[in-house]
């Protein structure tokens, strides 16, 4: 008889819970193990349960937030749980976002060792990590101590902080960290457009035609990801024997270069300084949902060496990073979508 790493026979297949099913990352986790012959039953769980139906997938109405209810019956008999929920807003009220991304994470993993859950894969990120280099790629131990002044880098730091703790208390449990740079799809669009630009942003202004120029400024270059690449890594993870962290990104690293290449504008040099007070003055007058401590905190980010999922995970992202952007903008000249609350157009 052959074992996978959860201890269960390989030909009865595995049942996979996936916290935070409707959203970017989660769609492509909950299609990638629908479409997986290792796996046998999905069960989405998600505040709201969405008309998208995939095959082997059950859906599950639950709340994280400490006062929602009890996860063990949820998390009871699965293989492994897929952790990806997570709240962007509302970025005026920072406490309102700790609720659920820190103290939701807290009941989550506990809920996980109580139900005898053999594997915990969790979303954290490329914003977990200190400011960093970027001419060079950092592996996984470089320091995860965030941007503090950014409630987003702030929480996926402390969550790491919490599973340094966790991991020694339940051996148990295999634990597996996922860091993706910034994720992108066709159909994630309107809600980053929600997320980032605000709904009052108007979708004609989107058109690369419409972009004659874009500045370069110090420190603007980043990785991006296609988020079915991400959840791939994320379908390694509950199925091969790793632990650990593992980074995860595509090539080429998008500078100012890169990014003019795409939406055919010129370039010009430009201080960081008054593009974030534009910034700021926008987000204090509730004009943009994005808060200006999230743009120094992209200045700052490393690049990423994904090497070690490479190699132990055997994963390889299929799409570039120029395509994973390439269709993300797309989507929003489209305003494209999926029928899941977060993700509607």
């Amino acid at each position: 008889m052959k074992l996978t790493d959860t201890g269960k026979d390989a030909d009865e297949g595995l049942c996979v819970v996936v916290v935070g099913a409707t959203g970017n990352l989660g769609t492509s986790v909950v299609r990638a193990c629908a479409d997986s012959p290792a796996v046998t039953s999905v069960i989405g769980a998600a505040r709201r349960t969405p008309s998208w139906r995939p095959p082997k997938t059950t859906w599950v109405a639950v709340d994280i937030e400490p006062g929602g209810p009890d996860l063990l019956p949820l998390f009871s008999g699965a293989d492994a749980v897929v952790h990806l929920a997570w709240k962007f807003q509302p970025t005026h009220d920072p406490a309102t976002t700790w609720r659920t991304n820190v103290l939701g994470s807290e009941r989550v993993f506990e809920a996980v060792a109580a139900a005898g859950v053999p594997v915990l894969v969790h979303a954290s990120s490329v914003g977990a990590y200190s400011p960093g280099p970027k001419d060079r790629a950092v592996d996984e131990s470089w320091p995860t101590h965030g941007w503090p002044q950014a409630a987003y880098t702030r929480e996926k730091s402390y969550l790491e902080r919490i599973l340094d703790a966790y991991e020694p208390r339940y051996p148990q449990v295999r634990v597996v960290r996922l860091r993706p740079s910034f994720l992108f799809k066709r159909t994630s669009a309107s809600e980053q457009r929600r997320i980032f630009g605000g709904r009052l942003l108007p979708q004609r202004l989107l058109r690369p035609s419409l972009i004659p120029a874009i500045p370069d400024l110090p420190g603007l270059v980043f990785q991006a990801l296609h988020t079915d690449d991400a959840a791939d890594a994320a379908l390694a993870a509950v199925t091969r024997p790793v632990r650990g962290a593992f980074n995860l990104a595509a090539d080429p690293p998008l500078d100012v270069d890169v990014l003019s290449g795409i939406l055919h504008a010129r370039t010009f040099a430009m201080p960081a300084a008054p593009v974030r007070a534009a910034l700021a003055t926008a987000w204090r007058l509730h004009l943009a949902p994005a808060s200006p401590d999230l743009f120094d905190a992209v200045l700052r980010l490393p690049l990423l060496d994904s090497g070690r999922a490479r190699t132990e995970l055997d994963w390889q992202p299929r799409y570039t990073a120029v395509q994973a952007i390439e269709e993300f903008f797309a989507g929003l000249r489209e305003g494209a979508g999926m029928p899941t609350a977060p993700l509607a157009a």
